[in-house]
């Protein structure tokens, strides 16, 4: 959308994560004219740097988040349904460990999270015997109990970027890379001064209400662009995640318990390796200077060595990568039983000129965080239709939640040249959107220059003309994860094409070397 000069906005949304976009959708859709302004990529920080799970939160029982757990539960299964390509069921294989909680009290809790949040689709909790099942293959001999139940994978970064496309079908207007310098209200208006990160060039937008929806940069945005003051706080807890080799056959995950409380996941992931996270540390400093320590390392590896016959040692550590979660501050004693809530606080100004600070959150949870943020600015906007996204796909999503299958052996037959392999990550990726991307290509030819695996020019065109990527970081690392299978090379030659493109040099951090991104501190080792 193109907005005329001087033009006012109902709702400026500052923040381009996926409380961001999400509002910003939403919004879109009840009739609302939006702008959203994101200071780097879309899902730069925290909601690309997560454990990629909608899940209800099993361990949060313990800490009594009956409510949240409730929320998230019921959510799963929506989601599932409005976004299969990016999202599918995943089982979780839960050892018993005789030195930590009890199997008794495993399984009430397993009890509690099958019938707590009104579970349909999803399979029920089951016990496993190690030694007749295969997922006892990869454990240590000493592990011969478990259980297994259901939640939810979900491509992190794309839901982001796809929350964004959806709000522009509306009518929405989302601007990366353009900075908020300042915020003030201004004859019953908000007038954001912004500045373009690129070129530095500023301009000014007027809205009848403002969001700050920020994430770990929520405080800052108070204090230092808005001005002014909030009880509410926020605690910055930065969670680090490795990516290993695959490390077992089935296509299951593992949660593990560690002698400290916490638990640890060992997820498949992007077909040869396999995810282990998270950590739980506090955060001093920028959000964008998290990384993975040292000693996080030795802690994830450790972790699930406790289980695993073969012991994962910092050689087989391929990636990884680093995000701070903004987590409500509730005078918790320690981040574990802080809560993963969230918090929406709602500043007038004499009836007019709204701003709605977003503090917390979680990824499952965020369709309904948009909508109770939606139902807190209802009194400002009169003309506002109701809720609406718990029915509507996502853009690529409006398939069978059970069709990726058949819609991949629709794509490899209508494009013979991919095979079932390309074909697969498409429609993972794109679902529906793989045959609006592939147009009238009739060949490999017909994809132009290949950057290196399957990833082709045709391809990072969309990318870059659909989903706002402009750099090699974002391609590589939050649009697909490419990136792990690239070379040095083949990374430098895609940085140099979208340098020509853009008229400037791309980042020299994109180099698939073991090095570090501004925004998550990624590292990968060839």
């Amino acid at each position: 959308m193109t907005r005329e000069p001087g033009s006012i906005v109902d709702l400026a949304i500052i923040g381009g994560g996926i409380n961001g976009c999400g509002i910003a959708r939403d919004a879109a859709g009840r009739g609302l004219s939006v702008y959203l302004c994101e200071q780097g990529d879309l899902g730069q920080g925290t909601s690309s740097a997560s454990t990629k799970l909608f899940h209800g939160g099993l361990r949060y029982l313990e800490h009594y988040e009956f409510r949240l757990v409730r929320e998230a539960l019921e959510e799963r299964e929506v989601l599932l349904r409005t976004m299969p390509h990016i999202s599918w069921p995943l089982r979780f294989v839960l050892p018993h460990h005789p030195g930590l909680r009890p199997a008794w009290l495993i399984r009430l809790g397993l009890f509690i999270y099958d019938h707590l949040g009104g579970r349909k689709r999803l399979p029920p909790t089951r016990s496993i015997d190690f030694r007749k099942d295969p997922t006892g293959n990869p454990l240590q001999d000493r592990f011969r109990r478990g259980f297994e139940y259901s939640d939810c994978w979900i491509d992190d970064a794309r839901l982001v970027v796809l929350n964004a496309r959806a709000a522009t079908d509306l009518g929405a207007e989302v601007a990366v890379r353009t900075r908020c310098l300042e915020a003030r209200r201004d004859n019953g208006l908000w007038l954001l001064t912004l500045e373009d990160t690129e070129t530095g060039a500023r301009s000014e937008i007027m809205a009848r209400g403002l969001v700050n929806a920020s994430g770990p940069w929520v405080e800052d945005v108070i204090q230092n662009r808005l001005r002014h003051n909030s009880a509410a706080r926020i605690r910055l807890v930065k969670g680090s995640h490795i990516v290993v080799r695959r490390l077992f056959e089935h296509d299951r995950a593992y949660i593990f318990q560690n002698a400290d409380g916490r638990i640890v996941f060992a997820i498949p992931y992007e077909t040869d390796y396999t995810l282990v996270g998270t950590t739980d540390e506090d955060h001093d400093g920028s959000p964008e200077a998290a990384c993975c320590s040292d000693a996080e390392r030795t802690y994830l590896c450790s972790a699930v060595s406790e289980y695993l016959d073969r012991p994962v040692v910092d050689d087989d550590i391929v990636w990884t990568y680093s995000g701070v979660r903004p987590l409500y501050d509730n005078g918790a004693i320690s981040n574990t039983a802080a809560t993963r809530d969230y918090k929406l606080e709602l500043e007038e100004a004499g009836g007019a000129a709204p701003l709605l600070n977003v503090f917390g959150g979680k990824i499952t949870t965020y369709r309904r965080l948009s909508e109770a943020a939606l139902a807190k600015l209802w009194p400002y906007y009169t003309h506002m239709t109701g809720p609406w996204t718990a029915d509507v796909s996502l853009p690529g999503g409006d398939f069978d939640v059970d069709g990726v299958e058949r819609l991949t052996r629709d794509l490899a037959s209508r494009y013979p040249f991919l095979g079932d392999d390309w074909a697969g990550r498409l429609i993972r990726l794109y679902g529906t959107l793989a045959f609006d991307l592939l147009g009238t290509a009739a060949s490999l030819t017909d994809m132009g220059t290949r950057f290196g695996a399957d990833l082709t020019e045709r391809e990072v065109v969309w990318l870059i003309d659909r989903e706002w990527a402009r750099t090699a970081e974002d391609a590589l690392w939050r649009r697909t994860k490419l990136g792990l299978v690239l070379s040095r090379e083949e990374a430098r030659e895609l940085e140099s094409w979208l340098a020509e493109r853009f008229g400037k040099v791309a980042p020299a951090h994109v180099t698939g070397a073991r090095q570090a991104s501004p925004s998550q501190r990624i590292s990968r080792s060839d």
